[in-house]
């Protein structure tokens, strides 16, 4: 079964900045998608962004969430079975549980128990 663990969240004034880590282990496919969801107090959970793996077939490509664009940006290291966030100039609304997602078409989605980020004005 497939585990995902985060790690790097935190408290941090406005304008800085934190990098979130996710390693995945168990049943890992080569092929994958991999990424990052946030869900603040009472709101539903929303993407902040995603990394899918290249292929013979497929390049890799990042997809993030408009508001995120230009401040966050997504990496993976494949040998580890990770993805991380960078989060830059951070804002007060970045504050939100965030979760960390594997995506793999023949198991379906599996999630981390979520990372907390708190965002001080």
């Amino acid at each position: 079964q497939v585990q995902l663990v985060e790690s790097g969240g935190g408290s941090v004034q406005a304008g800085g900045s934190l990098r979130l880590s996710c390693e995945a282990s168990g049943n890992i496919f080569k092929i994958n998608t991999m990424g990052w969801y946030r869900q603040a107090p009472g709101k539903q959970r929303e993407l902040a962004a995603t990394i899918k793996s290249g292929s013979l077939t497929t390049v890799s490509s990042t997809e993030y969430a408009d508001s995120l664009k230009g401040r966050f940006t997504i990496s993976r290291d494949n040998a580890k079975n990770a993805v991380y966030l960078e989060m830059n100039s951070l804002k007060p609304e970045d504050t939100a549980v965030y979760y960390c997602l594997l995506q793999q078409p023949t198991t379906g989605d599996f999630w981390g128990r979520g990372t907390q980020v708190t965002v001080s004005s």
